[in-house]
């Protein structure tokens, strides 16, 4: 399955069908043997199956007893005694008999959580100038974060640094056992296979995925990051924004979410009854959507309208921040706006209103329940969304819809790599702890040129 770190609208390619079709009869060739079964394809969606359920209960609504997680999820006391006593024995959940009621018999008043101290999932972040390296708790909280610039040069020693720089990472968690490696990225991503074509970092059919897998000796998912960070506020958002009552069950939410994204990169993914929504018939771009600004350029097109490195260059034609050096960055622009600079805010400004229309044209053709917008185009300018919002309502034909801002502000990338991580854990927990037994300590990162 192809998913696009840009849209899900089909574009398909011949070359890429051809590519992808080669890949799919041998997914790692004899370059990765070991890497064969450990590329699975991310699961970013909020599970039915009975283990998920239950598991998701505690994980939401833990300490939880046996008989409320059956009147949550709409188990059977019985289903859920079984999958209890499965979660337990894979250890993924523990009991607390401190917790239990006063006065009860039995184990099933004896309230079960998550058993979090022991694990972590790795996420990876590639961004097209900064990689973020993040260690998720199964709560999906970020336990710690380390950001390093995006290897460059030849494609097979770049990937060679992500994956000795990911394994250097792990070896300092001494009290943790590492479950999963989650990687989410730009370009065009092949999650059945791990493989990533990112034109921006020059790499063609590089296979992100095997090399993770054969340096780690982990199961490791790849997935489009504005998939994920979609898949972040599905899965991972409810325990951010917990509701005053919590509802009478953890069913799927029903209807569309539609995630827009902005930064150097624009894009969206939509979610469709508790499932982000990506397609195999390959991937599209918005960043050609119309676009319309003199001040930032005129190309006419959005994400060479909008992107970071647009505005960067036309504040320094406007000799706003310096043509160069350390004062001529998006944070240097950013705090010359607040400190009361007209053309630094008029700038920013007009990338707000810019990103409110378009957010508005794609309301309208797709209409969906939810709007959520996220990246640091939004977050690290929110003074900005009041000019987004009044561009939105004005460009929209439809009736008033209100923006959501990600609930994960700018660490929104750390959020998508951390639930590609953990979507594998949170669709099959038992099934995924089997597979996280099979780890080979001893492998090491070996990229053929």
């Amino acid at each position: 399955m192809r998913t696009s770190s840009t849209t899900t609208l089909p574009a398909k390619s011949p070359v890429r069908s051809a590519q992808h079709a080669k890949r799919a009869l041998t997914p790692v060739t004899g370059r990765y043997p070991q890497a064969r079964t450990r590329i699975v394809a991310p699961s970013l969606k909020v599970a039915d199956a009975a283990a998920a359920s239950v598991f998701s209960a505690a994980r939401l609504r833990g300490p939880i007893a046996r008989d409320v997680i059956a009147q949550v999820t709409g188990l059977s006391i019985a289903t859920v005694n079984r999958q209890v006593t499965a979660l337990l024995e894979a250890g993924v959940l523990r009991e607390r008999a401190d917790l239990a009621v006063s006065g009860a018999i039995g184990r099933p008043r004896v309230p079960v959580e998550v058993n979090h101290e022991p694990y972590l999932t790795l996420g990876v972040h590639i961004g097209a100038k900064t990689t973020s390296i993040v260690a998720t708790d199964l709560f999906g909280r970020t336990l710690d974060v380390v950001e390093t610039p995006t290897p460059r040069g030849p494609q097979a020693a770049a990937l060679t640094s992500l994956a000795g720089s990911a394994r250097r990472y792990l070896s300092r968690w001494h009290r943790r056992r590492p479950l999963w490696v989650g990687v989410a990225a730009g370009g065009v991503v092949d999650s059945t296979t791990g493989y990533l074509d990112h034109p921006r970092l020059g790499w063609s059919d590089a296979p992100i995925g095997p090399v993770l897998a054969e340096a780690i000796g982990l199961p490791v998912s790849v997935a489009s990051h504005v998939d994920a960070m979609a898949g972040a506020e599905l899965l991972l958002g409810a325990r951010r924004q917990p509701s005053p009552t919590w509802p009478e069950t953890l069913l799927a939410p029903a209807g569309t979410s539609l995630y827009v994204y902005a930064r150097e990169t624009v894009g969206y993914a939509l979610s469709i009854d508790g499932r982000v929504h990506s397609p195999a018939s390959g991937p599209g771009t918005i960043a050609a959507l119309p676009a319309h600004s003199e001040l930032l350029g005129g190309t006419g097109q959005l994400e060479s309208t909008v992107s970071d490195e647009a505005v960067l260059i036309a504040a320094r034609r406007a000799r706003i921040i310096p043509l160069e050096g350390p004062g001529s960055t998006m944070q240097a622009l950013l705090k010359a706006a607040r400190q009361g600079s007209r053309p630094a805010q008029e700038l920013l400004a007009e990338r707000a209103r810019v990103l409110g229309e378009a957010v508005a044209l794609l309301r309208d053709m797709l209409n969906p329940d939810d709007l959520v917008v996220g990246g640091q185009a939004f977050t690290e300018y929110p003074e900005g969304m009041a000019t987004v919002e009044a561009a939105f309502a004005q460009r929209s034909v439809m009736p008033a819809r209100e923006i959501r801002l990600t609930v994960f502000g700018n660490r929104v990338q750390e959020a998508g790599a951390g639930v590609v991580s953990l979507g594998g854990l949170y669709a099959d927990p038992i099934g995924a702890m089997r597979r996280a037994q099979l780890r080979r300590p001893e492998a090491r990162p070996e990229v053929p040129a």
